[in-house]
């Protein structure tokens, strides 16, 4: 199993798997010619991509899903719900190839399965992911909203993890976000700070974890050095840890 992120952040999300055959993509929260290039420079073609898997109806995860599907002809799966709300905030265009997952369930793609796990984040139906194949279980955490009954317990099961470190509460605090916005980034609906990220995975790295990449960082209330920083002071040594950008696409990594 490979994956790397296109883009992680405010500014748009979308990551790539690939395995047994099956290549997806999470979100499309940047724009076709984008994500096109990206995955070119990593040798590989958006017009093989065999889904696209939207989390939840924030633009910066699906603003651009009408334009896979139209330009590219990929398929896309989404919750009923997210679709709903996500028409009513979203230029989408029109869609003609949707087929819908609800969060709880599981979705094949022939001995791929992606298990969508339902979030408390703001967003309509949200849901993180995991996917699994060949024994080999990778999961997709962010926009999660609060640490949750379970979520502790699923990250312990995987072998790599993309987890949300969103921000640093002293410089959330000492930044420029009006206190609502503050508010509901630290709220039960909000995101994940660099500390309450890396408690999740302290158990975890002891266990089967391989790697773990941090995403959807902040770009006012948050620094990758300073995320790196929080998480190697509870990790035990050895886990390798990765930053996913907000810009540029993420290295190739391996389960």
């Amino acid at each position: 199993m490979l994956t790397f992120s296109l883009q992680s952040g405010s500014n748009g999300n979308c990551i790539y798997v690939e395995t047994d055959g099956v290549r997806l993509l999470f979100d499309a929260g940047i724009n076709g010619d984008q994500a096109e290039k990206k995955l070119a420079a990593r040798g590989r073609s958006i017009r093989d991509v065999d889904a696209v898997i939207i989390s939840h109806d924030h633009g910066d995860h699906i603003r651009h899903a009408g334009i896979y599907q139209r330009k590219y002809g990929l398929p896309l799966h989404i919750s009923r719900k997210t679709l709903t709300i996500a028409e009513q905030r979203h230029s989408l265009g029109k869609l003609h190839d949707v087929r819908h997952f609800y969060p709880g369930g599981f979705m094949d793609f022939g001995t791929v399965r992606v298990h969508a796990i339902p979030t408390p984040h703001d967003g309509a139906d949200g849901s993180a992911f995991v996917i699994t194949s060949g024994g080999k279980r990778l999961g997709i955490m962010t926009d999660l909203g609060h640490v949750f009954d379970g979520l502790a317990e699923t990250i312990s099961t995987l072998d790599a993890v993309f987890i949300e470190s969103n921000y640093d509460p002293g410089m959330l605090a000492r930044g420029p976000y009006p206190a609502f916005l503050k508010k509901r980034i630290t709220g039960p609906e909000g995101h994940l700070s660099n500390a309450e990220a890396a408690e999740l995975l302290k158990p975890a790295s002891a266990g089967r974890l391989k790697w773990a990449c941090l995403a959807h960082l902040s770009e006012q209330n948050n620094k990758a050095s300073l995320a790196v920083e929080t998480h190697r002071k509870v990790l035990l040594p050895g886990l390798p840890l990765y930053i996913a950008s907000r810009y540029a696409s993420s290295d190739i990594l391996e389960i």
